[in-house]
């Protein structure tokens, strides 16, 4: 069994991060978005962590090697078809009940299977107990149900969704695309607000069919990166000591080049890396929004502590 820890949630909640402190861990590879390997690698040929070309980078090479004897294969191309078919969150219900239509789950099955063999490569080409996907996404979690040979393990990332609203305001460029400027898009803060409850609420539904699933917040692992860690850690049934924990000092990590597929552009930094919480919102975010945000998610920022007299930030 290929063990993947899948990192799901909402976007912009310092999942690269995570993934990547993950990555520095012994028996642990960080792939990234992994789900948008079809579109941001194997169409478009942007950038790995590793700052080559997808199709330069010799990790990755080796791993549609060994996964589909080439990305270039049938096997590769049926990867890059099926995506679109498969994984939707407007297909969940398909995902949870795939038998009421036959051939969505003849697309599923087929999907699953190559899915299986690709992080197998990775395991394999990375010498990893744990590949760590930070695609984030809900409906790539219920894909990875359905794949054979994968023991799955969700960890539910959180961040205030006031921090979040912000953070789809702003506009970025990004720096793994070589052929053309790539801006992400913005959201308004009502939208990021109703797009943040049905994610996580769908992950949390998630946690209810499997019965397993670690809640960690983009704060405390900011805060407390060690303790974060090693709950991480005992929850795949490991533990860390100290020198597993070497590149994690006051305030700070280490991080050397890894081979993330897809990400934000933290991907791509290295050496010592400071670690504080983003709160610009607190000051930027205007006061409307802040409370219109703060209504409609309410439920979920009260759930996971970021209102209330506990939370600390509120």
């Amino acid at each position: 069994m290929t063990r993947v820890l899948y990192i799901g949630g909402y976007s912009r909640s310092g999942s690269t991060l995570l993934d990547r402190m993950l990555g520095q861990l012994p028996g642990y590879v960080s792939t990234g978005e992994l789900g948008y390997l079809t579109t941001h690698s194997l169409e478009q040929n942007r950038l790995c962590g590793c700052g080559a070309r997808f199709s330069d980078c010799p990790f990755w090479t080796r791993v549609g090697q060994e996964a589909f004897g080439g990305w270039d294969t049938a096997d590769g191309r049926d990867l890059r078809r099926l995506y679109p078919q498969v994984t939707r969150h407007r297909y969940i219900p398909l995902l949870l009940l795939p038998g009421l239509r036959p051939s969505f789950r003849r697309r599923l099955r087929r999907y699953a299977e190559l899915l299986g063999r690709l992080y197998q490569a990775i395991e394999l080409v990375g010498q990893a107990e744990v590949v760590v996907d930070s695609t984030i996404d809900p409906s790539r979690a219920f894909v990875l149900r359905h794949v054979p040979g994968v023991d799955l393990r969700i960890l539910h990332l959180t961040r205030d969704s006031r921090g979040t609203a912000f953070s789809w305001t702003k506009i970025l460029t990004m720096k793994d695309s070589v052929d053309a400027a790539v801006l992400k898009g913005t959201l308004p803060p009502a939208l990021t607000a109703l797009r943040w409850m049905t994610y996580h609420l769908m992950i949390h539904w998630l946690g209810l069919l499997d019965g397993r699933q670690l809640v960690v917040r983009y704060e405390d692992v900011v805060h407390a990166p060690r303790r974060q860690l090693r709950r991480i850690a005992a929850y795949l049934g490991g533990e860390l000591d100290d020198r597993d924990l070497g590149f994690v000092a006051a305030g700070s990590v280490r991080l050397v080049a890894d081979h993330t597929a897809v990400g934000n552009d933290m991907r791509f930094h290295t050496g010592d890396v400071r670690l504080r919480v983003d709160d610009e919102w607190r000051r930027a975010l205007p006061a409307r929004q802040r409370r219109m945000v703060t209504m409609l998610t309410w439920p979920f920022l009260k759930r996971y502590r970021y209102v209330g007299r506990a939370s600390g930030a509120g």
